[in-house]
Order: structure tokens, then C-alpha cells, then sequence
């Protein structure tokens, strides 16, 4: 069978992306709360007095948040699907996923203080 190309292949590609989304919004709860800190320091951005480039970095670092438990969700379930016995090499797998998630959060806390402090003390 011949894959999908041009149009279709976008179209079916967002599709499994949109049921990647809500999977993940469905089954973690880890990722729902991201998207509610998201919803509400998203307003902010735009709230606070701070130069365009100050704003996006604020923002993307958002997103990597996102990004990056998306990632760590898809490990899990990949580890989850290999087997419930615990295996040092699994278990490995999830910490470093999860530490990932750790270090994006902790960027996205710097730059919202770093940044937000600044705004606030113009």
C-alpha cells in the first residue's frame, strides 16, 4: 500500500496530532495542569509591559513545557507497553523523561521571574 502524499498526508498527519493532543489531555494529568498554568500565564505575557522579544521568549519557553511532557507522556506509554515488570532500563527512561520535564519548568520559572521582576520594577 502506497502512503500518503501532498495534502492528504498534511491533513491526515494534523489529525493524529490533534488525537495525540487529546489523548495526552485525556490520560495525563500532569499535562492538563501545564495547559491550565498555560492558559492563565499566556494573558499574562501580553499583560505585562515587556518588548516583543522578552514576550516570545516567555511564551516559547510555555511551549517547551508543553513539548516537552508530551515527549515524556510518549516514553511512558512506550515503556508501559513493554511490559508492567520493573526494569532498571525502563524505570531509567522515565526519570530522564521526567527530569526533562523538571529542567523546562525550571527554565520557564527563571525567565517568567527574571523577566516578570523586570517588568514589574520599570
Amino acid at each position: 500500500m502506497q502512503k500518503p502524499t501532498g495534502i492528504k498526508r498534511v491533513r491526515l498527519a494534523t489529525g493524529y496530532s490533534i488525537a495525540g493532543l487529546k489523548a495526552t489531555f485525556r490520560h495525563e494529568a500532569a499535562f492538563r495542569q501545564e495547559v491550565v498554568a498555560a492558559a492563565i500565564l499566556l494573558p499574562l505575557a501580553f499583560l505585562l509591559d515587556v518588548s516583543v522579544v522578552e514576550r516570545v521568549i516567555m511564551i516559547c519557553t510555555i511551549g517547551l513545557v508543553l513539548i516537552v511532557e508530551l515527549l515524556n507522556s510518549a516514553i511512558e506509554s512506550v515503556v508501559d507497553r513493554i511490559g508492567p515488570e520493573h526494569h532498571e532500563l525502563a524505570g531509567r527512561a522515565k526519570d530522564i523523561g521526567s527530569a526533562a520535564v523538571f529542567v523546562a519548568i525550571l527554565l520557564t520559572i527563571y525567565v517568567w521571574v527574571d523577566i516578570g521582576m523586570s517588568a514589574l520594577l520599570k
